[in-house]
């Protein structure tokens, strides 16, 4: 008689029973500490451009000779500048200044860039190839010197500025939008479009175009600290908007002579810089990565 000894059971002799496996259970990952300082920061920064007068009811234009340079204490958290000014106000009014020159440069390279783009990858290959080249030798040159050319043909001013950082980050992103569109235009659903017989405008708008954009708006985060760093620079050189209009990139220009007696006047100026750059690049790397399909 053959006798069948069931693995799992004890009574077999030499074998122990085998506990079923514990399932494991998978955490939502809380967000990065930084990622958060991020977030937090650009709220700040968007509630001090949008109601400056909430987080700092003083006039940033106002002097006081009575108090010219003076260091921080509790009357000026910041101290003033070489007018009496306090820096603080300054610094809070003159984010509405600084993110709208960043967001309307972006904005400029965000609907070039995308137009240009599916130009040169739905056009003929001879003007795809012409524009292909210009983009390439556009993005050779370094940003600031696309813009300060433009600004020496226009001249400064703030309109001026938008248009140069504008039309400096037009390539980078038509590079983009041009390689989305190759590879969207030679899809199996596009080509399907076709053989049914839509209009050229229709497959474009409807099925080309949504399909190109998804990494434009990540593009245009990261874009958004590079123009706000470029409109710094360029108003510290006087290409900007002019004094005693409390920019961030003129207030450290104005604060450049007065650092060995009144440091506290670029200091503050500089930080929300940095702090401003920093943060959008955490978050736009944050978005891209999800974007790609990583988590972090």
């Amino acid at each position: 008689m053959t006798v069948t000894l069931d693995p799992l059971s004890t009574d077999a002799p030499g074998l122990a029973r085998t506990a079923p496996p514990t399932p494991v259970v998978r955490r939502g990952r809380l967000p990065r500490p930084g990622l958060l300082a991020a977030g937090a920061y650009l709220m700040l920064l968007v509630g001090a451009a949008a109601w400056p007068a909430a987080l700092a009811p003083a006039d940033p234009l106002a002097a006081d000779p009575l108090a010219v340079l003076s260091p921080p204490s509790a009357a000026h958290w910041f101290g003033t500048d070489h007018l009496g000014r306090d820096v603080l106000t300054r610094v809070v009014h003159g984010a509405g200044h600084s993110l709208t020159i960043g967001i309307a440069a972006t904005a400029i390279a965000v609907t070039g860039g995308v137009l240009l783009g599916l130009l040169a990858g739905l056009t003929h290959r001879v003007a795809d190839e012409a524009l292909s080249r210009t983009f390439d030798a556009l993005s050779a040159f370094p940003m600031l010197l696309l813009a300060l050319l433009f600004i020496a043909i226009a001249g400064p001013g703030t309109a001026s500025l938008i248009g140069a950082i504008g039309i400096a980050t037009l390539s980078h992103h038509a590079r983009v939008v041009r390689g989305q569109t190759l590879l969207v235009r030679r899809s199996g659903f596009v080509e399907q479009a076709v053989t049914f017989g839509q209009s050229r405008p229709r497959l474009v708008l409807r099925h080309v175009l949504p399909n190109v954009v998804g990494p434009v708006p990540v593009l245009a985060v990261i874009g958004l600290g590079e123009a706000i760093l470029a409109a710094a620079g360029l108003s510290f050189l006087g290409m900007g908007p002019q004094p005693p209009s409390p920019e961030w990139g003129a207030m450290l220009s104005e604060g450049r002579n007065y650092l060995q007696v009144a440091w506290w006047i670029s200091i503050l100026p500089g930080l929300a810089v940095t702090a401003t750059v920093v943060s959008l690049t955490v978050v736009g790397r944050h978005w891209q990565a999800r974007f790609d399909g990583r988590r972090r």
